[in-house]
């Protein structure tokens, strides 16, 4: 009952309603159908053999008549059916997508994004399909089986014993298939996760894949997985294709005794040609139950594997998540930031930190650098400020108060971050540097535009700010979607701005603009610039420089070059390179 409540939690009442509707109809279809058969005994045996015209045309009337009604129901049934089931996959993948969003980075460590597009696509689906099949045939289908079988007891109890005999024989062969089916489709699922990982990649990556002429081998590692899909697929349906012959089998077999057995009876006077008939559409009707019931099974065996890994999800606990609301800190008095005794480990052993021992203060309003070696753990560290993650031993505090007091969304809605990957979305201009605000004004725009030095560009635009990008912002330079994307963060008026490395595509003049702007215009936002290049943080307020998780030095450009050894390295390095704005 609890997995039950577990995946339809939260359904809209019309679709409930739907949901309650499709199997009351469908009983009306299974009562109607099961007269039928009753009401042919009379038409042959007192109309037919008995050349009773008026008696004919009045039962065979009243037979259309139950016929329209049964397919009525059906029909209502199955337009119930229809739409409770789209309403429970709707609200399903609704559910789905708002817990992903609401997971931090370590939960969707746990899951490959490729397999929760599966989930939220295949899966979903299949569990749809197993529901729509629940509502309308789970409730039909013993219905029928139980109506037809005291109909066909009533007609001839020692005919009704040969067709008894097949129903052992398919409850057999349906536990076997359910049995042995499951652990095949969920791997034949993992293989979809497969898949789509490629699919992802390569369509991300289309670029990188054409500029290194490397179809042939994207094509090669396709095929491997394509074919790697197909044999689980084909190896999961080898067991599921044996269900309809072997019904099939039995119906027919079922049905050749019944004309053996009841053509005798007929014979000797022992049942009416009227009741042979409705004994064998009642045969038909239990049987063709009993497949509706196994197939049922097979359904639910084959989508037990997809309702499986949803659950997964729901059940996916947040670690990162408000305190509770009495509790919670709803506004920030400043923005200073302190890091005190702060230890991170992305698999929870400290063993493993890749940060250590962090002590730090930053004043609210200043503007300081943050470099560091390749896999020094910049983007780590300020990711901590936002709570994108949290530390396993010491605190983080912003305006004095550990970032674990506040109110999730808002803290984060005072921490502006531009991060390393630029994401735009397609779209236009106007519309992605909303996301910063929606209730911007044109004014407000053009002023986190000029920030970030991006009007220039857009003005240069025949639509301006109503330019379309395309997806992923592809039709920008990597420097363009820097300076969009610093615009759309400023937006937010954030009383934290982190760039990460986020303008390491525009050349130093540009950046320097940048910074005199961020300086002049939001002199109270505290402002983290991580950067390679030490001309973007030479005339900051001061450098902190990383190595290995730990800090090696905090100064300004002036004292890091005459004490600090790794920032000196870093800079005779760069200034051989020929990047004259460190000297």
């Amino acid at each position: 009952m609890s997995f039950i409540k577990k995946i339809t939690s939260g359904m809209e009442k019309k679709y409930i309603l739907a949901t309650c509707f499709s199997p009351f109809v469908m009983i009306g279809e299974v009562a109607f159908e099961t007269m039928i058969p009753i009401v042919m005994v009379s038409l042959i045996d007192e109309g037919i053999v008995k050349n009773d015209f008026q008696f004919v045309l009045s039962k065979g009337l009243l037979i259309i008549v139950m016929s329209l009604l049964s397919l009525c129901c059906g029909s209502l049934g199955s337009f119930f059916g229809a739409a409770g089931s789209q309403g429970f996959s709707k609200n399903l993948r609704r559910r789905l997508f708002s817990k992903v969003q609401g997971f931090s980075f370590k939960n969707t460590d746990h899951f490959q994004v490729s397999s929760l597009i599966t989930r939220l696509t295949t899966d979903v689906t299949n569990a749809q399909n197993v529901y729509r099949q629940l509502i309308q045939f789970s409730f039909r289908a013993p219905f029928m089986l139980i109506a037809g079988t005291i109909m066909a007891f009533h007609l001839n109890k020692s005919l009704a014993l040969v067709f008894l005999v097949s129903i052992p024989v398919l409850a057999l062969f349906i536990a076997f298939v359910s049995v042995k089916a499951y652990p095949r489709f969920a791997v034949m699922l993992e293989k979809y996760d497969g898949l789509n990982t490629i699919v992802q990649e390569n369509l991300i990556g289309i670029r990188v894949v054409k500029s290194f002429v490397r179809r042939d081998f994207e094509n090669l590692k396709f095929d491997e997985t394509a074919s790697a899909l197909r044999k689980a697929h084909e190896r999961a349906e080898k067991l599921v294709i044996l269900n309809m012959p072997v019904m099939l089998f039995v119906m027919y077999a079922t049905t050749i005794s019944i004309f053996w057995f009841g053509g005798k009876m007929v014979v000797f006077g022992n049942m009416s040609s009227g009741e042979l008939i409705s004994f064998l559409s009642y045969v038909v009707q239990i049987l063709t139950s009993l497949m509706m019931v196994g197939m049922i099974f097979i359904t639910m065996v084959l989508s037990k594997a997809s309702l499986n890994r949803i659950v997964e999800v729901l059940d996916e606990k947040e670690d990162i998540v408000s305190p509770v609301a009495s509790s919670s800190v709803k506004t920030l008095s400043s923005f200073d930031i302190d890091f005190e005794n702060v230890s991170f480990s992305y698999s929870g052993n400290l063993e493993n930190a890749v940060l250590k021992d962090i002590n730090l203060h930053i004043p609210s309003g200043s503007m300081v650098g943050l470099i560091g070696g390749t896999g020094s753990s910049k983007s780590t560290l300020v990711s901590l400020i936002a709570r994108l993650y949290d530390v396993q031993k010491g605190c983080v505090k912003v305006g004095g108060r550990d970032v674990r007091d506040y109110d999730l969304d808002v803290l984060r809605k005072e921490v502006g971050v531009v991060l390393q990957k630029n994401v735009l979305f397609s779209g236009t201009i106007r519309e992605n540097l909303k996301w910063g605000d929606e209730n911007a004004t044109d004014d407000q725009l053009i002023k986190a535009c000029i920030s970030s030095d991006a009007d220039s560009f857009i003005q240069n635009f025949p639509e301006g700010y109503d330019y379309v990008l395309t997806q992923g912002g592809n039709n920008l330079s990597g420097g363009q979607k820097q300076r969009l994307c610093i615009a759309r963060a400023l937006l937010k008026k954030p009383g934290i701005l982190i760039l990460d490395d986020s303008t390491s595509a525009v050349d130093t003049k540009t950046e320097g603009r940048i910074q005199k702007a961020l300086r002049e215009m939001y002199p109270d936002t505290t402002k983290i610039i991580i950067a390679q290049r030490l001309s973007s943080v030479k005339d900051l307020d001061f450098i902190i420089v990383l190595d290995n998780g730990l800090i090696s030095g905090i100064g300004t450009h002036q004292e890091l070059l005459e004490s600090n050894k790794i920032y000196q390295e870093v800079a005779k390095s760069q200034e051989s390179a020929g990047d004259a704005d460190i000297a």
